[in-house]
């Protein structure tokens, strides 16, 4: 299993599908702070609250001078579903394969009634305009999540 990243290292890069033909990239932000979320499936009720949370806060958070980028292992399908049911204006990627999931060190085995598998374990990332991880949350719980991480991208300032 991979380090996981810590506070300080450098954000691993990525090039993910989020879009009809878009892609996006986290070199795409140099210079600026971007919400880094990771979230195990779309349209589930934990990730569908945390993502309308981020959503509606968007506006701030781009006043703070941060991009929120999502990122989960569902089809580009099933994010369009997704953002078109929830009117989701955020960029959400699609890592069907997993490499940005697992170069984040998020792909963890879980466990639901007592079921132990292999799955994205709810993560944010604050990335500082250096491309360096100001801050990282783990087992997320969503209410007030996306609160939080506004104070802290604001806090963190340039």
């Amino acid at each position: 299993m991979e380090r996981a990243l810590a506070v300080g290292d450098p954000a691993p890069d990525f090039d993910l599908p989020a879009g009809a033909g878009a892609r996006v990239r986290l070199s795409d932000f140099k210079g600026r702070k971007v919400v880094l979320y990771f979230y195990p499936k779309d349209d589930t009720e934990a990730c569908t609250a945390e993502a309308v949370a981020f959503n509606g806060l968007r506006t701030k958070f781009r006043a703070a001078g941060a991009e929120i980028v999502g990122v989960s292992p569902d089809t580009l399908a099933s994010h369009g579903t997704f953002t078109t049911k929830h009117k989701l204006a955020l960029i959400l990627a699609a890592d069907e394969g997993g490499t940005t999931i697992r170069s984040y060190g998020v792909w963890r085995e879980k466990q639901m009634f007592g079921r132990k598998f292999m799955g994205v374990e709810r993560t944010t990332l604050l990335i500082g305009g250096d491309g360096k991880i100001a801050r990282i949350w783990r087992k997320v719980r969503t209410p007030g999540h996306a609160e939080e991480v506004l104070e802290a991208a604001r806090a963190l300032g340039g």
